[in-house]
């Protein structure tokens, strides 16, 4: 029986959990989801006109994926598994999630689950530490109960299994400044976010953090942080790992996920959107080399009607999974990325990943490393 041991996102890759994209049927467009998204929502350049005549009022409404396209996601989240496995890695799945499941809903809300995708998000592990982070999208709230089973044969192997405090979600738990700062790095919505309704059960701004917002150095732990619930979030790991991790943060170096801003490809090397990540990291870490693809060609995207949902920037390529030190996959897609890291010595597995920008999420997303050959080494 494998034991969790996960420290970096570049050491020898053993064991892996791969999201599953099955009956991923619509998208609930309700506060928590356009507050999260809306920085590719609304912008114009590469949103879509109608889209902001289309957005839903205060109540949830299921926003209908194409049959089409989930089907196409499908084969590529598998061809993907089938990569890894190729390579020697023994890949784990989620459960599915059934296609008639009944609404989840907390005190204050109710919204249709979605399935385990982007596992990235909702799970974090240090080490031999599984910790389950509060979700910021009320549709994800039971997602990692889909990868609990995985996550029970780790702890019976001997693996600390813990849970961050869950938020109750209600609209006045979401701290909007970052969402209504039109002088965002990324430059704000061009739709106002909508004032939130007061509840009975509001606590103030709630603990809400990804586990895509922390970059994993060994020993070290950046977190971005970007409004006061990644704030509260923050402090929570800065105790419960204090002792055994150095936490830094950045601030808003984007609006939460930092994994299509910066990934490290090994020690000392960084992929990253643009050169002024450099400045926006800790000191420790502005020595290393920061690989900088070519901007991303909108021909290499498919293009979409007016009325489908885009949720990710056109920079998403650079999300990338690296199985050593070594190999990287990265989407067949991007010949940028590609060239680039080929020229800098890495070999390159291209997957196909064709719709990228409407499921929120690349290969560094879609998994969730759980073993690792590297340790808790200082890498500064």
């Amino acid at each position: 029986m494998l034991t969790l041991h996960s420290y970096d996102d570049w050491s020898p890759l053993r064991d892996v959990v791969v999201g599953s994209a099955r009956n991923y049927t619509s998208h609930e467009r309700e506060l928590s989801f356009d507050v999260f998204f809306h920085d590719h929502l609304f912008r114009s350049e590469w949103a879509y006109p109608r889209l902001a005549a289309a957005r839903p009022g205060r109540d949830a409404r299921s926003w209908e994926i194409k049959r089409r396209y989930v089907d196409e996601l499908v084969e590529d989240v598998e061809m993907l598994a089938g990569v890894l496995a190729s390579l020697g890695v023994q890949v784990r799945r989620p459960m599915t999630l059934p296609p008639d499941q009944a609404p989840i809903a907390g005190m204050s809300w109710q919204a249709a689950p979605t399935p385990a995708l982007n596992i990235r998000d909702n799970t974090l592990i240090l080490g031999d530490e599984i910790i389950e982070t509060p979700p910021a999208i009320r549709s994800r709230y039971l997602e990692t109960r889909l990868l609990a089973a995985h996550f029970a044969e780790f702890f019976d192997a001997g693996a600390t299994w813990t849970t961050m405090p869950r938020p109750l979600l209600t609209d006045a738990s979401f701290d909007l400044s970052y969402a209504r700062d039109s002088s965002t790095s990324l430059g704000g919505p061009t739709e106002p976010v909508l004032d939130p309704v007061t509840s009975s059960l509001d606590v103030g701004f709630e603990m809400m953090l990804d586990g895509a917002q922390c970059l994993r150095l060994g020993q070290d732990l950046v977190i971005n942080i970007a409004n006061t619930n990644h704030e509260r979030a923050a402090v929570w790991l800065e105790r419960h790992l204090a002792g055994r991790f150095r936490v830094h943060r950045v601030h808003r170096m984007s609006d939460n996920h930092i994994d299509s801003m910066v990934l490290a490809l090994r020690p000392g090397v960084f992929l990253a959107r643009h050169p002024g990540v450099r400045d926006l990291m800790p000191e420790v870490f502005r020595s290393w080399t920061y690989l900088v693809p070519p901007e991303p060609d909108p021909s290499a995207f498919p293009r979409y009607d007016d009325g489908d949902l885009v949720l990710t920037s056109p920079y998403i390529d650079l999300n990338v999974l690296s199985v050593d030190e070594e190999t990287v996959l990265v989407n067949a897609e991007c010949p940028g990325v590609i060239g680039l890291l080929e020229h800098n010595g890495f070999t390159v597995v291209p997957v196909q990943h064709r719709h990228r920008r409407l499921f929120g999420g690349g290969f560094h997303c879609f998994t969730l490393d759980t073993v690792r050959d590297g340790g808790c080494e200082d890498y500064r």
